[in-house]
């Protein structure tokens, strides 16, 4: 694993969180410009793009949570998985950095808060994320899945749970996506369960599709 695979996942991360937090901070700097379904739209579709552009250079993860439960499942190796969190989140931060010279503080650098009870958020972010990395095992992992459609798969479903989820919890879903700009804007309330439920939810994502394909948790889960 060479430097221009950690360079692919820098620039994947770096392009969901400049799209889709630049998305959440230009709808507040215009007033509603680009609206809700703008917002969710945008998060799909440059997942959706990113995984086509790099996908095949190093997997297209751009998500720590991603990366643990690749991992987990024995479809990425540990020793890796470092070096990848460390790209994710330094694209991350690359982007919220310049969204916040170009806009300053406007609307967090759009970052994540939950707009109900913590417990609420942590439970949403959990189950997104859950069903995230179901449909990512699924069609990353599985010969009998369409892998051509596989970057129209996790970006649709990224779309769709951010468009009825986001107005709660944020749909975050990925703690660099989350992270990078709580850090840049100084916005650390409840950042905790942005964390915690991604990681969860990934990790029984990944187990759960390895009991629906038929795996033992003990085997290899290659394609």
């Amino acid at each position: 694993m060479g430097v221009r695979t950690l360079a692919a996942e820098l620039v994947g991360t770096f392009g969901l969180v400049f799209a889709g937090t630049g998305a959440v901070v230009i709808d507040v700097e215009t007033d509603g410009g680009v609206g809700h379904v703008g917002v969710g739209l945008t998060f799909g579709l440059i997942v959706m793009v990113m995984i086509y552009a790099v996908g095949h250079v190093s997997g297209a993860h751009f998500n720590p949570a991603v990366t643990l439960a690749f991992a987990v499942g024995r479809h990425f190796p540990w020793r890796a998985v470092p070096r990848y969190w460390a790209a994710q989140l330094f694209g991350a931060l690359l982007a919220s950095g310049l969204l916040r010279i170009l806009f300053g503080g406007t609307a967090d650098l759009g970052a994540t808060r939950p707009r109900g009870s913590a417990a609420q958020s942590l439970v949403l972010e959990t189950v997104l994320t859950f069903f995230l990395m179901f449909v990512i095992t699924a069609v990353a992992t599985d010969t009998r899945a369409v892998g051509q459609a596989a970057a129209i798969a996790i970006g649709g479903t990224v779309g769709l749970e951010a468009l009825f989820a986001g107005p709660i919890s944020g749909a975050s879903m990925n703690p660099a996506r989350s992270l990078a700009p709580a850090l840049v804007s100084w916005t650390w309330a409840d950042q905790w369960l942005y964390v915690l439920g991604p990681l969860l939810g990934a990790v029984a994502g990944v187990l759960a599709y390895r009991f629906v394909r038929g795996e033992k948790i003990g085997e290899d889960g290659g394609g």
